[in-house]
């Protein structure tokens, strides 16, 4: 049991660190953040609103109890991370464009197993 906390908790931390670096970013309105929304056919204003969702997200997923809530964040946070992958996809970027979304889908979902095999829950994957 100790062995599956520490791993869920490295793995949620540095998915965390991953996300909470971006919505930094989109919510500070960083000009390489607005460029890059842009360039996948975005407005703007999408920018903050999208990064206001990736902290509450995390918050959820890391502050205890809530179960239900935790579902929803880590699911809002597969969408967005699956979304960013999809845009740059369409977008025709390459593997070092759309390879950052990826690793943030992969920590959450990482993420998500550890944290219902510690909760003795069946994760849906």
């Amino acid at each position: 049991m100790k062995k599956l906390t520490i791993t869920y908790w490295v793995i949620t931390s540095l998915m965390s660190a991953f996300l909470l670096l971006g919505a930094f970013a989109d919510i500070t309105g960083n000009a390489d953040a607005l460029a890059l929304i842009k360039h996948l056919g975005y407005p703007a204003y999408f920018v903050p609103f999208i990064g206001a969702m990736k902290l509450a997200g995390v918050a959820a997923i890391l502050v205890p109890r809530y179960a239900k809530v935790k579902e929803w964040a880590y699911a809002g946070l597969v969408f967005d991370t699956s979304g960013a992958i999809f845009s740059h996809l369409c977008s025709g970027d390459g593997p070092d464009k759309w390879g950052p979304a990826l690793l943030g889908l992969i920590l959450v979902v990482l993420s998500y197993v550890f944290y219902t095999k510690r909760n003795k829950q069946s994760p849906i994957v």
